[in-house]
């Protein structure tokens, strides 16, 4: 096996490549050097060390796309509204039908007229609805509300009252839930994927080259060692351009990971995160809080009329 490779690389640097062709056999050849060092067939003094900074800066920028990643796969809710919805899945299918019933009563109202046949009136859609828990609350509240006025003497109960005003609680807190993912989705999701996509896949992109050109230098040596007195002064050039490529690369991964690795955009990203989350859960506890403290006196004076019946 080991021969067979030796004699199909002889073969290959026996050739007068064009370029496109000879950029095919270096890449063939470090296809083979990197099988041979997975399999276990080069020793460790045959594989190229490469700087400790540049080691070091692999390990750090690895551990900064980790943790984009890591945040991405949990904020990447925030470009979904219905993330906390409790009945998203069945009023998304009713809409649906709703939807369909629209536009099958609007088709035939257009296209009915002018004909014998009766052409019903064009529907009215259904205006949007935001699809989140605070939108679902406040909703909810406000039907709770509605359905308690409307028998004889509820617009005095308390019970009343206190739904109304915490239903009025949620509507602002759900005004500062559409803002804040908005926020987050211009202020952090959009610019952290972007650091991800752009300047930390480059710096990947620009170690996969060091990782080639280590593979072309070391599978080199390798020809060099097993040249004929021929092949010899060809061989050892093709080893000095393999060691000047690698050091060209490597300076310029060690560059690019450098100028990613100080880049503050994604700590500025997360402060805008962080600000955002802060604006709406602080509108959200001023808002319950300020409820609660109404709700709290309403309660107290229901609780003391309730005792006073009693004692009568």
């Amino acid at each position: 096996m080991a021969a067979g490779w030796k004699q199909l690389q002889s073969g290959i640097a026996g050739l007068n490549l064009g370029q496109s062709a000879n950029k095919f056999a270096k890449g063939f050849t470090s296809t083979v050097q990197a099988t041979k060092e997975k399999l276990g067939q080069v020793s460790g003094e045959d594989i190229t060390e490469l700087p400790q900074e540049y080691k070091d800066l692999e390990a750090r920028v690895d551990a900064l796309r980790d943790a984009h990643l890591a945040l991405l796969k949990i904020t990447k809710v925030y470009h979904t509204e219905t993330y906390d919805y409790p009945t998203a899945i069945q009023e998304s299918i009713s809409e649906l039908g709703t939807t369909i019933g629209q536009g099958i009563t609007n088709f035939a109202a257009a296209n009915l007229k002018g004909t014998n046949l009766p052409a019903p009136a064009p529907a009215t859609p259904v205006a949007h609805q935001h699809k989140t828990l605070p939108h679902a609350l406040g909703r909810a509240a406000t039907n709770a509300a509605t359905i308690l006025q409307s028998t004889p003497g509820g617009q005095d109960d308390k019970l009343t009252k206190a739904v109304a005003h915490y239903a009025g609680a949620w509507e602002k807190i759900a005004e500062a839930r559409v803002v804040q993912d908005a926020t987050i989705q211009n202020g952090f999701l959009a610019p952290w994927q972007q650091t991800l996509s752009t300047s930390i896949n480059v710096a990947m992109k620009a170690r996969q080259a060091v990782r080639v050109s280590r593979l072309e230098l070391d599978a080199a040596k390798q020809t060099l060692k097993n040249a004929g007195p021929t092949k010899q002064e060809a061989a050892r050039i093709e080893v000095e351009n393999a060691e000047d490529d690698l050091v060209q690369k490597t300076e310029v991964a060690i560059t690019l990971m450098k100028t990613v690795l100080e880049n503050p955009e994604p700590l500025k990203n997360l402060n805008e995160l962080a600000k955002a989350q802060l604006i709406f859960y602080a509108t959200a506890a001023e808002s319950l809080s300020s409820v609660q403290g109404e709700l709290e006196e309403l309660s107290v004076a229901a609780e003391g009329e309730y005792r006073k019946s009693r004692d009568h």
